[in-house]
Order: structure tokens, then sequence, then C-alpha cells
């Protein structure tokens, strides 16, 4: 699917369907242009009309989506008629051209391409709030009736839903693929799994079997609840129970992808986020515990460099009566959240990290001492810039990603090459990256950007560690350029 995703997305800008017989015909029509708010259902009302759908694959962060239709004849008519006159995908201009591919890959029942399941795959995309099955069950069981959900972290979040039946999991594959749970983040993506059915072994916010409500819950304490408006501080957020609904998901007005107007409202609420405390266990705290640093290759700054990814750092410091272990006071207990979700067991620098939530609920500089690098063991970066999420608008621009080898930079001035960027990490005792790839700039741009393939995960989570911040000079330059580094949402190039 990555690569369907790489091949098909590497042109973006609209073209009137100029070059769209460059590529030779396939069933497969790459559609572009798409509004943030468009889901499955919507490409399949305005695209139908050119003939049967056999499925769809969606690429919400980039704005775009692979059809693939029944025959090329179908997928021929699309392409010509978005080249002679607008075809509009939820009140927006859209644009097509054939896919690279002649099938788009799917997990089940390859022979037949008009397959369902009544099992559906969700993979949650950027992440901000925890996922639960409480959460997936009210999005999923007013469309069609669930009985089982899996949420599992492998690589990033993803869960399973098990529906009552086919049809109902086909309706809300149309009616939620590609929609955000919550207003501009937890993006979901849904395929058919391959199970066609799931084991539940207990109730709780990671699995959780309706048919069986006698399976053991654990007890998730209260927890606070939050509207899901990014960058609000955690002192206003609601402590009443669920408070205010959250934004409202729209459900697609054909009936087709609804029970019947009785079963179904027309908007769907959501429960707010709950906090990681809500179920770990722990009071909430925004201080997470990290233990099994290495000695010498790990300090406070390399500590920051890797945890900005998933939320402002406040201060570090490092404990002197257990060596290898430091806190981490983070913006809220979201980010600690997220920081656990993704950075918990990776391995830095040969030595397997443990993160989790603090009992402290603030970082106090006592007993500052001298680090095996020379450096302090204690740093405060409240007031840094470096922080990537000390607004709305910045934090939006943020991926939540799992770490990956493939590595995304930015800020970079444009004289700066690839030689340059591999003597970098050879003078920093780094691994070098093995493929490299610089994205296109307009001339007027002051910086430029592109991405870093490593052998390995725990390479491109070292170069990361070490280079994420790094001041490049450039001669008869005022002021220093900061590269910035985080992971890739490709996961090879």
């Amino acid at each position: 699917r990555q690569s369907l995703q790489l091949s098909d997305s590497s042109s973006v800008e609209p073209d009137n369907g100029e070059d769209s017989h460059r590529i030779s015909p396939s069933p497969v029509v790459h559609v572009r242009g798409l509004c943030e708010a468009v889901v499955e259902a919507d490409l399949i009302d305005a695209l139908e009309k050119f003939g049967p759908i056999c499925y769809v694959m969606m690429m919400p962060f980039k704005r775009q989506a692979l059809v693939e239709f029944s025959a090329v004849e179908s997928a021929d008519r699309c392409v010509s008629c978005g080249a002679k006159e607008p075809v509009y995908i939820a009140g927006q201009q859209a644009y097509f051209n054939y896919s690279t591919s002649k099938r788009i890959t799917r997990p089940t029942n390859a022979d037949n391409p008009n397959s369902g399941n009544k099992v559906l795959l969700l993979s949650i995309q950027n992440p901000l709030y925890p996922i639960t099955t409480d959460v997936l069950y009210t999005v999923c069981n007013p469309i069609g009736s669930v009985l089982r959900i899996v949420i599992f972290k492998r690589n990033g979040i993803q869960a399973m839903v098990e529906f009552e039946s086919v049809q109902c999991a086909q309706k809300a594959k149309a009616a939620l693929n590609g929609a955000d749970i919550y207003a501009g983040c937890c993006t979901l993506k849904i395929e058919y799994a391959r199970p066609t059915r799931l084991n539940v072994i207990k109730n709780d916010n990671e699995s959780w079997d309706y048919t069986k409500p006698y399976l053991v819950r654990r007890d998730r304490g209260k927890g606070r609840q939050r509207q899901a408006i990014l960058g609000e501080h955690p002192s206003s957020y609601s402590d009443n129970g669920y408070g205010p609904p959250c934004p409202l998901l729209p459900l697609p007005g054909n009936s087709r992808y609804k029970l019947t107007s009785l079963d179904v409202p027309d908007m769907v609420s959501y429960p707010l986020p709950q906090s990681s405390s809500s179920y770990s266990g722990h009071a909430p705290s925004s201080v997470a515990m990290v233990s099994g640093l290495h000695p010498s290759k790990m300090n406070c700054t390399r500590i920051f460099n890797l945890f900005c990814l998933y939320g402002n750092i406040e201060k570090v410091k490092f404990m002197k009566s257990v060596p290898g272990t430091a806190l981490v006071e983070m913006g809220d207990e979201y980010a600690v959240d997220r920081a656990i979700t993704h950075l918990n067991s990776i391995k830095v620098f040969g030595k397997r990290l443990n993160v989790c939530v603090s009992k402290q609920h603030a970082v106090i500089p006592s007993q500052v001492f001298e680090l095996e690098d020379g450096s302090s063991s204690y740093k405060d970066f409240a007031m840094t810039r470096n922080n990537r999420f000390s607004s709305a608008g910045q934090a939006s621009k943020n991926i939540i990603q799992p770490p990956s080898a493939v590595l995304h930079y930015y800020n970079v001035p444009p004289c700066i090459s690839q030689d340059h960027l591999l003597r970098l990490c050879t003078e920093h005792d780094l691994p070098g990256f093995v493929k490299f790839k610089m994205f296109d700039a307009k001339p007027s741009s002051k910086t430029i950007s592109g991405l870093l393939e490593f052998d390995s995960k725990t390479e491109a989570v070292e170069v990361l560690t070490v280079l994420n911040h790094y001041q490049i000079r450039i001669p008869n330059g005022s002021n220093p350029y900061t590269l910035k580094l985080c992971f890739s949402t490709s996961s090879h190039l």
C-alpha cells in the first residue's frame, strides 16, 4: 500500500488532465485536490456515475485517494470527463489521472475484488488524543452494530472492529474512511482486515466484546475530559463527566450509509478525549519518567530532541539517585500519553527506553550535577523556540508518527547538499543514510526539505536524537539555520 501511495502521489499539482494519457489506462484512478472533510462515501457518490466501484483507498493527509473501478472503461470515462469539465467531490473540484497500479492492494480475498469482511482495520493517523474502545464504539456503532473491538499499538495506533454483518462494515467504511474523530486529528484510514472474527478475553480500554458484558473490566477511575481544541490549556478542561460534545462529524446524506433515519442521528457526537491517567492507574501528571538512558550518550538536550515530537517540553532533569533515569515535564498529560505510546520500548544507543507516567506533578531543579558528557543534569526548555506545540496553528502542522527508518528534514539552507548531510552524520559518529530525496522548492524559497532513509528504525532514532535542532552555519550568513527532523509518514523511499 505504501508503494502505491508513493508512486501515485508524486504529482500533486492540478493539471486539468493534460498529462492524463501519459500513464497507460488502468481501472485504478488517482484522485487529487480533495477537501479535508471528504470521506469515502463522498467519492462513491460523485464517481459511481462513471461505473461500478470496487474499492477506495483514502490518503487523507495528502488530500488524495485511489478509486478502483470494476472496468477500465469506467476509469476512462472518469479521467476523460475530469479533463473536459469540472467534477466536484464534496463541493470541491477534484483532478483525475490513471494510477500506475492496475489494482489496489488490500488484505483480504485478493482473488475477489468485490469481497468484503465484517471486520475492519482502522489506522488512526495523527493520534493527538488517546483512542479507547469507548471512543471507537461511539464512532462506529451508530452506523452499524459493533460486536467486538481490539486496539493495538505495534506500528502507531490501529484497531480492528468486528461488525454484526458485512453490510454494516461496508456502511461504516464508506461513512468513516478519511474522517477525523476529533477536530483536525485522529484521522481514520479504514480497510478490510484479514481476520473474519475477533477473539477478546477481557473488556477494558484496549479490547471489548459487546456480546459478553460479564468479561472483567479494569477500573478506570474518573479522569478529566476535554474538548478537542488543539492548544487549549489543561486548566480549562471540563471536569464533570463528558462535558459539552466535541466537534461533530456529519454522516453522508445518502441513506445507503445509514441504518435508517430513525436509527442514526444526522450528526454523531463523540466522547471527549480521555487523558492517559483515566485508564493507566496513575493520577493525572504531565511528567514522564524515562529510564534505560545511555550514561554517556544521552543528556537533557538529546531527550528534548526526541520527546519534542510528541508535545512541548518544559523541563528535563536526570535523577542522581537512579542512574540512567530522567524526569521530563511536558505541556500536558496528553503529550505524556503520546510519548509513552510511541517511545516506550524503543532502542536508543543499544539500550531500551522505558517511558511511563511519573508520580511527580512537576520537575524541581534540585540536586543538579554534571553528566558524563560534561553537561548539566537539569535544563529548562519552557522558552525555547524549538518547542513545536506552542500554538494551535503550530501544533496542527505536526503529524504524530511512531519512529520509522525514514526521517523528514526541513529548514535547511539551499546550499546544503546530500554530501553535507552525510558528513554531518560522520562527524557525530552516527550511521549514514542509504537513500536521499530532496523535495522541489520554489525559486524564492529560503530553505529546502526532503527525506533521509536509514537501514533501520534504530539508526534513524539515534540520528534524530543527536542532530535534531543542529545549528547549520553558512559562510557570510548572519544567523544559523536550525536543522529540524521528524519521523516521516513514508516507510521507505
